[in-house]
């Protein structure tokens, strides 16, 4: 059985060549860098630190050793990596953010997350969702907190970002199409209507601006819209992927047409820019 994620319909949704060339041919490989490691880093002690919460109480979390633990985290997801994509200079920088990010959500935790009336149902909690043509949609969703009061599911995404989203990074369908597909299949796989799941993303920001006058925050929330003219869309473009690119016995369809979509934004990072038996195609 095929395992599809949401990074793939991403992949795909950008440039279906190259998910061709990461899937189809297998020749994705990983190269995590520092932000990467940063990233799965600060999710892991964030989720620690609200799981203490919830669980436990306040005190106890806000006792854990915050620094040691990121620091810990960082050091223990680089030695998984085979070749090292990052200095130590980095490292230093990524973790000075870090320590100030979490002293501030500490601080004023109680603006986004509290005890009176809400429940962790968990945290990475998988998606394991069958879909037609023997495939199956698998993913993690980062929290998923219940409030008892209203009766409602709240699914939140942790991101990490170096100054937070501008507005055109929250008009771009392909990070805000992740929460749309996780309501959907959360909500079919634990019977849940989707009209009292809600989503957010937690966005924490490495930096902040210099030299403005009105007051900035570490911490930036964002709904995109996600009712029911927005989830169709989604689900429509995924049935598109899936559709296009597998056949009915869930093997890949290899008689599609895979095209390249060149960009400045996805040609820029892309593993393939620089092998043109790959990929020719030039951006301009």
């Amino acid at each position: 059985m095929k395992v599809v994620s949401y990074s793939q319909f991403s992949q795909w949704s950008s440039c279906p060549h190259k998910w061709k060339l990461n899937y189809i041919d297998n020749l994705r490989e990983f190269t995590g860098n520092i932000h990467t490691l940063f990233g799965t880093s600060m999710h892991e002690v964030l989720q620690k630190y609200l799981t203490v919460m919830y669980t436990e109480t306040i005190k106890a979390a806000d006792n854990l050793d915050l620094n040691s633990m990121l620091v810990e985290r960082m050091k223990e997801n680089f030695k998984e990596w085979e070749e090292p994509q990052c200095t130590q200079e980095e490292m230093s920088e990524f973790y000075n953010h870090g320590v100030i990010i979490l002293d501030w959500v500490k601080k004023r935790r109680g603006q986004y997350f509290s005890k009176s009336g809400y429940e962790l149902l968990g945290v990475e909690i998988p998606l394991d969702y069958k879909l037609p043509k023997n495939i199956k949609f698998v993913g993690y969703l980062d929290l998923v907190i219940k409030d008892t009061v209203r009766d409602r599911i709240k699914i939140i995404d942790i991101k990490t970002s170096t100054m937070g989203w501008n507005k055109y990074m929250k008009a771009d369908k392909n990070k805000s199409n992740q929460l749309l597909l996780y309501k959907q299949f959360y909500s079919k796989q634990f019977d849940i209507p989707m009209d009292r799941i809600d989503v957010e993303f937690f966005i924490v920001k490495r930096k902040l601006y210099e030299k403005v006058d009105f007051p900035q925050k570490r911490v930036q929330l964002f709904t995109p819209a996600n009712g029911t003219p927005s989830i169709n869309r989604v689900i429509n473009k995924f049935k598109q992927f899936v559709d296009e690119s597998f056949l009915d016995n869930g093997e890949y369809n290899l008689d599609n047409i895979y095209n390249k979509v060149p960009s400045d934004k996805n040609c820029r990072f892309c593993d393939y820019k620089d092998k043109p038996d790959l990929c020719d195609r030039k951006v301009g």
